[in-house]
């Protein structure tokens, strides 16, 4: 899809709408991934309150939240920029503002380097600078690295597990001012929950990645045999990863009997996946990941040491 070239001014809306369309915020909320960011939010709060001792610093914590937020749908924004063409070519990504004609490329261009160039500012000057230095690290392997291989190899989804684990060492940092062990482990278990979460979509979407020219494994893997065996393997890896938190000694028994159970839970369904490649069984393991990582994270938070 072709984009017509508009110059921007005071007169121009930075979202069009009709009374027929949708409003101004839910535009800009799909701009920004609501859904994604409130997730990226979340794994970096937890990834704060583990690191912290008590008290907890409420001030710090919020100043890491909003410089996280701003970062996190900055690179939103612009990605999706950078994909709008592909974009317009899958039925579950046509309706996004840059491919329906909502926003324009400039508009979205103007507003992605704003706030993602005003979030890695912000965790400086607010927070530390090795907090701002993993958000400048997320942002460029997501944009820079992530997205042009998502059309050139299927290790873009291994690839793509890094940034989207660094938000909860990035409150780690922001807590602590360093890397350590703990918030290592955070990383380790954001990194291989991603793998069969995404594989499961891929796979229900298989068919439109491929329309769209998107080099997913389950595009170059009709029968499945591969992609079953990766998902089952991740979630493998997963469970004895998962449990690194009480090894640490930052969470207690009551933490590793729930991982345990959660992660069984997941293997298990990883398996029936392994075994009968359908639809349904890729939609089961795609909504026992996401049952999986919030419930894990609770736990974390309920049982901290």
């Amino acid at each position: 899809m072709k984009y017509a070239s508009q110059t921007l001014d005071v007169t121009t809306p930075l979202v069009k709408s009709s009374a027929a369309d949708k409003s101004p915020a839910a535009v800009l909320g799909e701009l920004f991934k609501l859904r994604l960011t409130t997730l990226v939010l979340l794994t970096a709060l937890v990834g704060f309150y583990l690191g912290s001792s008590a008290p907890v610093a409420w001030g710090l914590m919020l100043n890491m939240l909003l410089g996280t937020a701003l970062l996190a749908g900055g690179a939103s924004a612009l990605n999706q920029l950078m994909e709008r063409e592909y974009d317009a070519k899958m039925r579950r990504t046509q309706d996004r503002p840059l491919p329906s004609g909502r926003m324009t490329p400039e508009t979205v261009l103007i507003i992605g380097c704003v706030c993602a160039a005003a979030g890695v500012l912000y965790l400086a000057l607010t927070v530390n600078s090795v907090t701002a230095l993993l958000g400048a690290l997320t942002l460029g392997c997501y944009l820079l690295i992530y997205t042009p291989l998502k059309r050139v190899t299927t290790l873009n989804t291994v690839i793509g597990a890094i940034p989207g684990a660094l938000p909860p060492l990035m409150g780690w940092t922001a807590a602590r001012g360093g890397t350590s062990g703990g918030g290592w482990a955070l990383f380790a278990i954001l990194c291989f929950w991603q793998l069969p979460h995404f594989l499961a979509i891929a796979w229900m979407y298989r068919d439109e990645y491929a329309k769209a020219g998107f080099v997913m494994l389950p595009v170059v893997d009709p029968t499945g045999e591969r992609t079953g065996q990766q998902a089952l393997c991740h979630t493998l890896g997963l469970l004895p990863i998962s449990l690194c938190p009480f090894i640490f000694k930052l969470v207690g028994p009551a933490y590793l009997v729930g991982a345990m159970i959660l992660g069984a839970g997941f293997v298990w369904s990883a398996f029936q996946f392994s075994r009968h490649l359908t639809l349904q069984r890729a939609r089961t393991l795609f909504y026992v990941s996401i049952i999986y990582l919030p419930l894990l994270l609770a736990l974390m938070v309920l049982d901290k040491k």
